[in-house]
């Protein structure tokens, strides 16, 4: 990894107000084209911006580890999750596959690194999670720290995600501490869940799914991957997955092989199956 990304990973664990997609996002990126990314997050100058794909390709030509998210059909809420890594003679199955939940209304189309696509689209409150392919933001959780490669965020009391609409943090995670109790008010998404929601273990690790990375209005917000209450639960539009499957994933993930997050119904996996440069699916 160049030096300037290693010292700018290690930068991030002590940023005052992190943002919710940081700067590894934009470690698939050249250093031209991230800075030349919006520069819009927060007028306070605290926050770091993110990457967004401009380029005709989809699937950024470094990325080496793939997290797959299938579903039946839009309207599905239980999933499969996949990963895998790329070499030089293709994609190859990394772990087994993993049942994982989505949203209580299933699916539909984010705003991500793919092209816009026809039909649904993700809105905030709709209940759905976001389709498409996505960079991976930071890791975070309860803990002080976890055994992952990936940039690791220890939550704090005062951390939020902004799902207020109309909100210039919307879709930001912040320090209530820092930007002031009247920024976070009508926020639904402490970070702290254990301590806001009644013990709720959801957030104890997880890591940020970078939709919307511009924040626009309603167009949903504090999309995460996160721990599932239970086989049968559903989500407001993340995707959820038992402890073990996420201790698993959080500690696979690394930087220098730029990981991206797909989440696609069957039938449309098979029609952007070639086109996004994606793998043949492993046996369930």
């Amino acid at each position: 990894m160049r030096p300037d990304l290693r010292s700018r990973i290690a930068g991030l664990r002590a940023w005052p107000g992190w943002a919710l997609l940081i700067a590894t996002a934009a470690i698939s990126y050249s250093t031209a084209e991230s800075e030349s990314l919006s520069k819009s997050a927060a007028t306070d100058g605290r926050f770091l911006t993110s990457a967004i794909r401009t380029s005709a390709r989809v699937l950024p030509a470094d990325a080496r580890q793939l997290v797959l998210v299938t579903t039946p059909d839009w309207n599905s809420t239980k999933a499969t999750l996949q990963t895998f890594t790329r070499a030089a003679d293709g994609w190859h199955s990394a772990t087994a596959p993993a049942p994982v939940v989505i949203g209580r209304a299933g699916a539909a189309w984010g705003i991500g690194l793919n092209p816009p696509q026809d039909g649904t689209q993700k809105r905030e409150g709709d209940g759905r999670s976001p389709a498409g392919m996505f960079s991976i933001g930071t890791a975070f959780g309860y803990a002080a720290a976890e055994k992952t490669q990936w940039p690791y965020a220890a939550l704090g009391a005062d951390d939020y995600c902004i799902d207020v609409d109309g909100s210039p943090l919307y879709n930001r995670i912040v320090d209530a501490g820092k930007v002031g109790a009247a920024a976070v008010a009508g926020s639904t998404e402490p970070m702290r869940r254990d301590l806001h929601s009644g013990g709720d273990q959801a957030y104890k690790l997880g890591f940020v799914i970078a939709h919307n990375p511009r924040g626009t209005a309603g167009a949903g917000s504090c999309i995460f991957a996160h721990l599932w209450k239970s086989p049968d639960s559903t989500t407001a539009g993340c995707t959820a997955m038992a402890e073990p499957v996420m201790q698993t994933l959080v500690a696979w993930l690394r930087p220098q092989d730029h990981p991206v997050f797909v989440l696609l119904p069957a039938a449309e996996y098979k029609r952007l199956k070639a086109a996004w440069d994606l793998p043949d699916l492993a046996p369930r």
